[in-house]
């Protein structure tokens, strides 16, 4: 509970992964990827509440094994390649009543912190903002990125008059990470959104920030985990 708002975390992991097969369990420094998430939402002070959402029974053992609560399995038809991100975080708060504050923990963000989740929920109270969530520092500037046309001509995605600029002179911009959604239950369940014009962002270093989709990507958060437990 943060500032007497009851928070409920959801945790979305189907079982139809296509880039690494089976990767919400796929082991991670010896663990299943899932779990990072369900110990870190676990660690968080502000969290009352975390559920797993998946209609995946493997996945739901193997949640239960580390400590997870898995009070349903989502409908298969929430659960396809197709399936807006929203509609999974829909159905739990639909189903789970009685939260004011939805978090989504996407298990892919394994490397986030319990301070990564309250930051994110702070910046959401005290700010009293509809959502807020994780992004990190960009380590390209959209005025160096194009598209290409059928001949390989190349079109700049933004307009501008000099893209002469150095890097340390070019404003910084930020992306989503995936690690954190807060939101406020009420306008969750209005927009069915879990974004829009008036969302907030809670900045994460970009060490925290991987994504993990692919087997490169398991192989980096080995190493990063690595010098993590080297650092403390």
């Amino acid at each position: 509970m943060i500032a007497g708002r009851s928070v409920l975390a959801v945790i979305t992991a189907r079982g139809g992964s296509k880039g690494v097969l089976r990767k919400n369990i796929h082991p991670l420094a010896g663990k299943p990827l899932i779990s990072w998430t369900i110990e870190c939402a676990k660690a968080s002070r502000y969290i009352d509440r975390c559920i797993i959402s998946t209609e995946d029974s493997e996945i739901a053992a193997v949640s239960r094994e580390w400590g997870g609560d898995v009070p349903f399995l989502r409908p298969e038809e929430l659960a396809k390649d197709d399936t807006p991100g929203v509609e999974p975080v829909l159905h739990a708060a639909s189903t789970i009543a009685g939260y004011d504050l939805i978090v989504l923990l996407q298990p892919t963000s394994p490397l986030r912190k319990p301070d990564d989740i309250e930051a994110c929920l702070e910046t959401l109270v005290s700010s009293n903002a509809t959502s807020c969530v994780t992004v990190t520092q960009a380590d390209k500037s959209p005025l160096w990125m194009y598209n290409l046309d059928e001949t390989g001509g190349m079109m700049p995605v933004l307009q501008a008059e000099d893209r002469s600029l150095p890097r340390q002179k070019l404003a910084p911009v930020y992306v989503l990470n995936g690690a954190v959604y807060a939101l406020q239950r009420e306008h969750l369940m209005e927009t069915k959104k879990l974004l829009d014009d008036r969302t907030l962002a809670s900045i994460m270093p970009r060490e925290r920030s991987l994504d993990i989709d692919t087997w490169e990507d398991f192989e980096i958060a080995e190493l990063r985990i690595r010098k993590m437990s080297m650092d403390a």
